[in-house]
């Protein structure tokens, strides 16, 4: 893709549409661009940045020691190669309601589509791990309102994620969701479900779009297309899974050279060179390349 002609707000109507369909929206994360160039060739509806994928390409723990900038920045390279829309994690918007504000407005210029701010304190945790803390629910609902008043476009979808199941329960995961989809939250997002059934009574309980964070190895039970598709859910997230598949692969292979002394062991579970040109389409570079080489003006008549 040499010239990306669908525009952020072509990205994020067309994102509004898919969610209104009722349809299952699947958003794999991706750690890289190319990484969402695939995301996009595969026929997924979306690509996610998460939060934790961010700092880790930053070699950080996710325990919110990145800023606004890098991952605007982070996210916005990602969004710029692709049509699908991009969802971002911004943590708790990185300050109180003005900071969100400036946020929301800095990732919205950036292309991206979506984000989800959660109710923890800052600095927080990642929403698997246990220990988090959460701030006063009639402080998230500021910075919800913040959020949504501060978008310039109104398909640019806020998405009010909490982390009390993990804190207080499940009865204050409903009692904060119905709080914040009343201050303008366009989806909720409750995060460390435990099982299927709570996913189920908290959607009959919400009366709100639902994403369903599907990670790998955290609290919450693995759930198949077909099982969230049945209990309701509007997205799912796979947030990490592109990079843990990634850095899997480089420990095996660095292991491999460093006992075998070459590459030649590992060459099958590698992309290969022509696949790499395939992803980055080389062939649409060059000829492009050529066009305006070879271009020449029109004789004037």
């Amino acid at each position: 893709m040499i010239i990306n002609k669908k525009t952020h707000q072509q990205k994020r109507a067309d994102f509004r549409s898919a969610l209104n369909s009722g349809k299952l929206l699947e958003f794999p994360g991706a750690f890289n661009p190319m990484v969402a160039m695939i995301v996009e060739q595969y026929g997924f509806d979306g690509v996610y940045c998460s939060g934790a994928v961010m700092a880790n390409s930053l070699g950080l723990p996710d325990i919110g020691l990145t800023t606004m900038t890098e991952v605007t920045q982070f996210a916005g390279n990602i969004a710029k190669v692709t049509s699908l829309p991009t969802i971002m994690d911004v943590d708790t918007g990185f300050g109180e309601m003005m900071n969100v504000v400036r946020t929301i407005q800095e990732i919205e210029n950036a292309g991206i589509a979506g984000c989800h701010i959660e109710d923890q304190v800052s600095p927080k945790r990642c929403g698997h791990l246990d220990g988090k803390q959460l701030i006063d629910r009639g402080e998230m609902v500021k910075k919800i309102k913040a959020a949504v008043d501060s978008r310039n476009d109104n398909n640019f979808l806020v998405i009010a994620r909490t982390d009390a199941r993990g804190v207080d329960g499940f009865d204050s995961t409903v009692d904060r969701a119905k709080a914040y989809v009343d201050a303008g939250a366009d989806m909720i997002f409750p995060e460390a479900m435990e099982s299927k059934a709570e996913f189920e009574a908290f959607k009959k309980a919400v009366n709100a779009p639902l994403l369903v964070n599907m990670t790998e190895f955290g609290k919450s039970k693995l759930l198949t297309r077909k099982e969230l598709e049945n209990l309701g859910a509007n997205i799912v997230i796979y947030p990490v899974t592109t990079q843990r598949l990634a850095m899997y692969g480089v420990e095996k292979g660095l292991k491999s050279i460093k006992e075998t002394g070459s590459a030649n062991a590992i060459l099958d579970i590698m992309q290969t060179r022509s696949r790499l040109y395939e992803v980055l389409d080389y062939k649409a570079y060059n000829n492009y390349d050529k066009s305006l080489y070879n271009f020449k003006l029109k004789k004037e008549q």
